[in-house]
């Protein structure tokens, strides 16, 4: 399936990475049907580790789709690797800021316009639950579909743990690890829709979106999820960040 139209650091990326991810990876991939060739659509997925955007990008590259990520804004202030980052058309987000939705206007303007496919964490970080199960959910993804009118297709993945484990420096690559990746059908937002968009009905649909996302990584792992999803507010950690180096002041 073409691809299309990218930028040529975007085209530079995927020509270098696809390939050696195809040798240092394995790959269970699931429900790439439920991926539209074409139109604006947010995919969302939980997260891990800081390799499976790598594994998620892979994926959706190989599903005719360009994915454009939301990413913490701190990665497009490194020399060389911000202004790339931005030319491969990803999107940064100054997280608990006043300026973080700029991120979801940009993010809008591409799906609406240019019909893209935006990749959002709701999770807004990697999982702080002990076990690696998707957290509380940030509302970002859903007022983006809402004020749009696209669908969310949920992209669940297990396995990019075993490269890089959360906040980890050094990826293990040997022997090579599978990539546990499915794709489910849109979310069913329409109870949602048209409403004024509060606190609590944003809330109600992040959780839907969260629900969703959680059993289709314990479809993935073979296990059951923990009755309520992690939150980090609760246990005295910071939202976003490396949990290791800062705690919340009470």
């Amino acid at each position: 399936m073409p691809l299309p139209r990218t930028g040529l650091c975007y085209d530079i990326a995927a020509a270098v990475l696809r390939p050696a991810l195809q040798v240092l990876t394995k790959r269970d991939w699931r429900g790439v049907e439920h991926i539209p060739a074409e139109g604006g659509v947010i995919v969302v997925s939980n997260h891990l580790s800081y390799f499976d955007p790598l594994a998620i990008a892979h994926f959706l590259h190989d599903a005719g789709r360009a994915p454009r990520f939301l990413a913490k804004s701190s990665l497009f202030e490194i020399p060389l690797v911000g202004p790339f980052l931005r030319s491969a058309g990803q999107i940064p987000v100054r997280r608990e800021s006043r300026t973080a939705g700029d991120a979801l206007r940009e993010a809008c303007e591409a799906i609406t316009e240019r019909g893209e496919c935006v990749v959002v964490y709701p999770e807004g970080t990697i999982t702080r639950d002990p076990n690696l199960w998707p957290m509380v959910g940030k509302t970002g993804a859903v007022r983006t579909a809402l004020r749009t009118g696209c669908e969310i297709v949920p992209v669940a993945q297990w396995g990019a743990q075993d490269v890089l484990m959360p906040y980890a420096k050094l990826p293990k690559l040997l022997p090579r690890k599978t990539m546990r990746i499915v794709a489910g059908p849109p979310i069913d937002l329409s109870a949602f829709r048209g409403q004024e968009m509060t606190p609590s009905m944003l809330k109600k649909a992040t959780a839907l979106v969260m629900g969703t996302l959680t059993a289709m990584v314990a479809g993935l792992r073979g296990e059951t999820p923990p009755a309520e999803p992690f939150d980090p507010s609760k246990a005295n950690l910071p939202t976003t960040g490396n949990p290791r180096k800062r705690r919340r002041v009470k």
